[in-house]
């Protein structure tokens, strides 16, 4: 008798330009730092009312067949959450992402979804180096990602323009 497997409920596939792209699972500190930037941003959202913030693996589909990405963390402002669909996806542009860096997705994070994320629109960028504990945040601004805030040259502080109360003392997520 042959054991069956069960489908998981989720594919880490992402469609980037075109191109399938199967990412590996995330290792540990990665997880950590993803469960702290969620936990942290939850509680401001829920205090604030003002959307919600979503975990990884999530589709996000920007352009059908196209352009369908997996970022880390995802977030909807409250006026927005009609592009979130209850039946397992995302179709539209989020507000702001978040991907954290492994040593495999330097590139796709830094160069190809920068780029992604910048044609489609959306609002805010951060990319997050575990290894040199760094934070970027871009914003758009006349369709063009500039750099708003950036960890090392704040002293640790993150900030976003998209949540202005929102701050964070980097130590606590690099620990």
């Amino acid at each position: 008798m042959a054991l069956a497997l069960a489908k998981p409920d989720f594919d880490l596939t992402q469609i980037i330009n075109g191109d399938p792209v199967m990412a590996p699972s995330p290792f540990g500190y990665h997880q950590s730092i993803l469960g702290k930037l969620y936990f942290l941003l939850n509680l401001y959202l829920e205090k604030n009312k003002q959307g919600e913030v979503l975990l990884s693996p999530l589709d996000v589909i920007l352009e059908e067949g196209l352009n369908v990405v997996q970022p880390d963390l995802i977030y909807i402002k409250k006026e927005n959450m009609s592009i979130f669909h209850k039946d397992g996806h995302i179709k539209g542009v989020p507000d702001l992402l978040i991907e954290i860096v492994s040593p495999g997705s330097v590139s796709r994070d830094t160069v190809e979804k920068f780029q992604i994320y910048e044609k489609y629109g959306v609002s805010e960028y951060w990319i997050v180096f575990p290894e040199q504990k760094v934070v970027e945040v871009f914003e758009l601004k006349s369709g063009k990602y500039h750099l708003f805030c950036s960890t090392e040259n704040t002293k640790g502080i993150l900030s976003s323009k998209l949540l202005p109360e929102f701050q964070i003392n980097i130590e606590t997520l690099f620990i």
